[in-house]
């Protein structure tokens, strides 16, 4: 397979496709560069072989042209951070683009306008009336995906070489994320940097892990999380559930849960996936007792009692002491950790203790040797809440592409490049 650091860009120009999704407040100023500061290393490798770059990225859920999801608003940021001009067109499919993408000089970089506004780019029809029967539906569709080959056939022939940085839209097949790796030869066709830590980090946990394995799972719901856990436990040593899906367990061994957080519909499940951890010879760690409120606001009375026995008009809404120092103790006896989900409302800071002292746990076991691998957006948000971000050992930006590479899904953009 093709690496960045094996190809040459001098006099080639690359499409690449980063993730530029980022937010913006009201007057179109971005919030967070996160995401445009992690793609500078590939952008900046290309620029400094003697290459040039047409980038292609998405911004928000536009159902067709709308300006506030107009990336030339990027435009000035983009220059600032690469420390030079950056050319924008109001397109990505045309005339006009052709013209711009030829006319692109080697270190010159060139943005293209938002990929979704058109509905070639995702491959799903828009402006169907919601009475639409389904031959219309069929038919519809039948005519976006025969156009969609069309505005992928033009991305492609705008460069000599694709590069896929966007890791956090690996996992949709769209035009130019995974079907435009098809026009290219297989040497002419790579991920960019980001996109390659990302694989490798993922690899490292599910693939290749040092033991033990420690997968810690957090959040609120049983449910959004089942596809994973049942694909972790043939994987992991220690699987540690927390959050507001712990409640669920703790119903199902027949615990009383007050108000808190509880899948009624799942307790069945609960106790299928207690029955297969210990088939499997897998540490399945629950918490025991838990910090609780009289209402879900950080100004709540609170209280610490039993996981299994929170009064009527409680709810749990973080760990308790006991809880936050045996889970310690198992992630910081680890060699290979995976944390996804947050232990509580780490929001309110009265409900952040017990999502602190697992993010501390899992520095101290990086110091001493460890991977660490953070993903999901509430998790992220609790490191870099708790400045650990840096201390760990690598933080994703892939949101849903991670949680689908964790169900053991193989994503299409990571498919289009491997084959």
């Amino acid at each position: 397979m093709q690496t960045l650091d094996k190809f040459n860009f001098a006099g080639k120009k690359a499409f690449v496709r980063v993730d530029f999704n980022v937010p913006l407040d009201e007057n179109m100023n971005i919030t967070d560069d996160t995401r445009m500061r992690a793609a500078l290393p590939t952008l900046k490798k290309i620029l400094a072989d003697g290459g040039s770059i047409i980038i292609g990225s998405h911004l928000g859920r536009p159902k067709g042209r709308e300006d506030k999801f107009s990336l030339k608003h990027i435009v000035k940021h983009l220059s600032e951070l690469l420390g030079q001009p950056v050319k924008f067109v109001d397109d990505c499919q045309g005339d006009a683009v052709k013209k711009a993408a030829a006319e692109l000089k080697a270190g010159e970089v060139l943005v293209l306008e938002n990929l979704r506004f058109y509905a070639e780019e995702e491959g799903k029809p828009r402006g169907l009336a919601e009475d639409a029967g389904d031959e219309e539906k069929a038919a519809a569709k039948k005519a976006v995906k025969a156009s969609q080959k069309e505005f992928t056939k033009h991305l492609a022939e705008l460069a000599d070489a694709y590069v896929n940085d966007a890791f956090g839209t690996a996992h949709r097949a769209h035009a130019s994320t995974a079907l435009i790796a098809d026009c290219f030869a297989p040497e002419n066709k790579m991920f960019g940097y980001l996109m390659q830590k990302e694989v490798e980090a993922v690899e490292k946990v599910m693939k290749n892990p040092v033991r033990p394995v420690t997968a810690i799972i957090g959040g609120s719901k049983v449910s959004s999380k089942i596809t994973i856990i049942e694909n972790l436990l043939s994987k992991v040593d220690n699987l540690i559930i927390c959050g507001g899906m712990a409640y669920t367990f703790a119903k199902a061994m027949g615990g009383k849960v007050g108000t808190s957080l509880c899948e009624d519909d799942m307790l069945e499940t609960a106790i299928n996936i207690m029955n297969k951890a210990k088939e499997l010879n897998v540490n399945l760690v629950l918490p025991t007792d838990c910090v609780i409120a009289d209402s879900f606001s950080n100004d709540a009375k609170t209280s610490t009692c039993k996981n299994n026995e929170i009064p009527d008009g409680w709810m749990g809404l973080d760990l308790g002491p006991e809880s936050a120092k045996v889970l310690a103790n198992v992630i910081k006896s680890s060699k290979t950790i995976l944390w996804n989900g947050p232990a509580g409302v780490f929001e309110f800071p009265n409900f952040e203790a017990g999502s602190r002292a697992i993010a501390q746990a899992i520095v101290e076991a990086t110091a001493a040797g460890a991977f660490s691998l953070i993903g999901g957006g509430d998790s992220v948000a609790c490191i870099n809440k708790f400045g650990f971000a840096d201390k760990v050992s690598y933080v994703s930006t892939g949101g849903g592409a991670l949680l689908e590479c964790i169900e053991g899904r193989e994503l299409p953009g990571i498919k289009a490049i491997r084959g």
